[in-house]
């Protein structure tokens, strides 16, 4: 059974930093794609960052030189580090593997005050 868990939202002060950490079981993150996307409030879920099989990252333009997504193969996780938050990047942060998104996590949340 595929699991994804997701950690490390909370609540951070516009500038600041987090780093998100989805660990994976019944998985192999790198036999896969591996997404980290967001939802706010009233809105549709977006893709935030991709890091695929040969550990190449794709990012939305608005998350280019904030975060930075990275891969440790031997923990079987995926990170997201978040840097110069933004009161609009509130939101649930998901991970996503496996053909089409087949894969997500619960989620975590991630506040960032004004």
């Amino acid at each position: 059974q595929v699991q994804l868990v997701e950690s490390g939202g909370g609540l951070v002060q516009a500038g600041g930093s987090l780093r998100l950490s989805c660990a994976a079981s019944g998985l192999t993150f790198s036999s896969y794609a591996v997404g980290w996307f967001r939802q706010a409030a009233g809105k549709q879920r977006e893709l935030v960052a991709t890091i695929m099989r040969d550990g190449r990252k794709n990012y939305q333009d608005s998350m280019k030189g904030r975060f930075t997504i990275s891969r440790d193969n031997a923990k079987n996780t995926v990170f997201l580090q978040m840097n110069s938050l933004k009161p609009e990047d509130t939101a649930v942060y998901y991970c996503a593997a496996g053909l089409s998104w087949r894969y997500w996590g619960q989620g975590t949340q991630v506040t960032v005050s004004s």
